[in-house]
């Protein structure tokens, strides 16, 4: 049994109402106390009849301001929706017919598939490892898509060499920060496009999700679902063709999902006021030492390290079926069993994964 692990001093499960034997954050987060009292508060003011659409532009401005703060973006850089495929589906959209476009094998299907759904205008999707889009951007490349943290296998993109090489090329960035946001400290500024789901790693209820543009690639994108909400003024635009489109991002946001915003709000906020790098280094720990464990090493054949999801073989469930049956939540993706710490696990859910394994 490896040794006893030293947790930093700060305590986050206190923030939570369960989470030992939970490790499943990268399937869906868990949500915080406060979260779960702004839900029930909703609910309960909507079923007195006292709730008006208006009422949530407050809940959704705490987001969006939470957010900024969270992934290091200006407000006006933000649009909201309601799902990455949503997202990626307008960026997809926007591609020039003909265009080429580099995304990572196995990637979320949310990140790949709206590329090739444009197949009908001549759009071309080459895929290539993880490790290869740095050296797959060429001259020819209109955007690259890829999933900052991979879902099914934890395994992190080279994001600096990625950029270096969209910026020698003029092509655009767009990275999927779902698997990121809320353990690994991220500047989305930095990318020209970025998406994030909310309800994994940052704890929201599922429906909320966050598009950042750079200002000098908004006129670029094509707001193909601009309704209502997407008007400077969105109560001045309920009917008929959009006067006056935001000139922000918010040009691009979708009509929100009302009774998802509060906890959002309550979530994004909780997670603004943490120190990132604590949260970080309090995942990374458990994940370290269960990699050294289970003697987990990389594409490279190097130990894995600085992981919050953690995979290995499973081709035929054994382990998940495991890790089940000791009461542990975790989950299976692409034949691999996938495990995640976050903010309510300890060592003890680490002692409990090897127990399960009798490792």
């Amino acid at each position: 049994m490896p040794e006893t692990l030293t947790m930093p001093a700060v305590s986050f499960a206190e923030a939570f109402t369960a989470g030992a034997g939970y490790l499943a954050a990268c399937t869906q987060g868990l949500p915080t106390r406060a979260t779960v009292d702004a839900g029930h508060a909703d609910l309960e003011r909507w079923a007195r009849g006292e709730a008006a659409p208006g009422d949530y532009d407050g809940a959704i401005a705490r987001s969006r301001h939470a957010f900024a703060r969270i992934a290091g973006v200006g407000v006006d850089d933000i649009a909201i929706g309601s799902q990455v495929s949503v997202l990626a589906s307008l960026i997809a959209a926007s591609a020039p017919d003909g265009a080429v476009v580099v995304c990572a094998e196995g990637d979320f299907a949310s990140m790949v598939a709206p590329f090739h759904a444009q197949a009908h205008r001549g759009v071309r999707v080459r895929e290539v490892t993880l490790a290869d889009l740095p050296t797959a951007v060429g001259d020819d490349t209109w955007l690259v898509a890829f999933s900052l943290v991979q879902s099914a296998t934890g395994e992190h993109a080279d994001a600096d060499a990625i950029l270096a090489a969209c910026a020698r090329t003029g092509t655009l960035s767009f990275a999927d920060l779902t698997q990121a946001l809320g353990w690994l400290p991220v500047d989305a500024s930095r990318f020209d496009i970025t998406v994030t789901h909310a309800y994994k790693w940052l704890c929201a209820p599922r429906g909320s999700a966050f598009l950042t543009v750079r200002p000098g690639v908004r006129d670029r994108l094509r707001p193909v679902h601009a309704g209502w909400y997407a008007g400077e003024d969105p109560w001045s635009s309920c009917y008929g063709p959009l006067v006056a489109p935001a000139d922000s991002a918010r040009r691009f946001d979708v009509s929100p999902a009302w009774p998802v915003w509060p906890g959002t709000a309550a979530a994004l906020e909780f997670f603004a006021s943490l120190d990132a790098w604590a949260v970080h280094a309090h995942a990374t720990a458990l994940g370290d030492r269960l990699a050294d464990a289970l003697g987990l090493v990389d594409a490279s054949g190097a130990p894995v390290r600085g992981r919050a999801i953690l995979t290995w073989p499973d081709p035929d469930g054994a382990h998940l079926a495991a890790l089940t049956a000791a009461g542990l939540r975790a989950s299976g993706r692409a034949g691999r069993a996938r495990v995640a710490f976050h903010l309510w696990n300890t060592p003890d859910d680490v002692d409990r994964v090897l127990a399960a394994l009798h490792t």
